[in-house]
């Protein structure tokens, strides 16, 4: 034997032993320590690939679990209702949680296609036709030319498809 091995080994012996101990007075305390780290979320996720553009359907969807603080944080998709109806602005990968961004509601107004315009006033209605020149969904501002006059004006969408002008 070497001469200092036997205090250096008797150190590492009391180093394992108070180890040991700790990890048998820590282990029943484990699951009250990290309860964060063993949270499942449920979500809902597509079942297949959804491109750009397309519109959300309940057969897309299934729930899978995941575990982790990632997943507990604001932003994804919490439920099938808030995807349902939904159009995907960007591709949804299957069997990944759905970023609350990358969704939008579908155009009540499309690009191209005329729509109906009106300017309301006390018990006045005035109403056209106007050609949208882009799409826009429900509470957007738009712009649209007046088929009448060929004028550029502005309005915002209704949900039923029409497009109010002037003030509210």
């Amino acid at each position: 034997m070497a001469r200092g091995q036997g205090p250096v080994r008797q150190r590492l012996r009391g180093s394992l032993a108070r180890l040991a101990l700790a990890m048998l007075v820590a282990l029943p305390l484990a699951p009250l320590l990290a309860p964060a780290a063993l949270a499942q979320v449920v979500l809902p996720v597509p079942r297949v690939t959804v491109y750009p553009g397309d519109v959300i359907t309940d057969a897309m969807l299934v729930d899978k679990s995941f575990r982790g603080p990632d997943f507990e944080r604001p932003g994804y998709a919490r439920s099938r209702s808030a995807l349902i109806g939904k159009v995907a602005r960007s591709t949804l990968l299957p069997n990944l949680p759905v970023s609350e961004s990358g969704l939008r509601d579908p155009f009540a107004v499309q690009q191209g296609q005329p729509a109906t315009v009106f300017f309301r006033s006390g018990g006045l209605v005035i109403t056209t036709t106007a050609v949208s020149l882009q799409s826009g969904a429900a509470g957007e501002v738009i712009s649209l030319r007046n088929a009448d006059s060929g004028t550029t004006i502005r309005g915002v969408v209704q949900a039923d498809g029409t497009v109010r002008v002037g003030q509210p």
